[in-house]
């Protein structure tokens, strides 16, 4: 197996909480996060997680996004 094959194994392996994934991609989202905080991150979160949280992390936004944009037109606000 190749090194990169290895690396892939043991990062998955990693023993992260998803609450802390969660976490790191929502301060992520905003894009305020230490340094110090970063190297953390990448030691202990499993990077499975970090893509899921992602995903569930931008869906939840683009349904904001949606469900304000309703809000404002059905409200007349965007009419006046």
């Amino acid at each position: 197996m190749s090194q990169a094959g290895k690396d892939l194994k043991e990062a998955a392996a990693r023993r992260g909480s998803f609450l802390q994934t969660l976490r790191a991609v929502a301060w992520s989202f905003f894009g305020v996060r230490r340094g110090a905080g970063y190297e953390e991150d990448v030691a202990k979160l499993n990077p499975v997680h970090v893509v899921i949280a992602g995903v569930i992390g931008a869906a939840l936004f683009v349904l904001a996004l949606v469900l304000m944009v309703n809000w404002v037109i059905g409200s007349g606000v965007a009419g006046s």
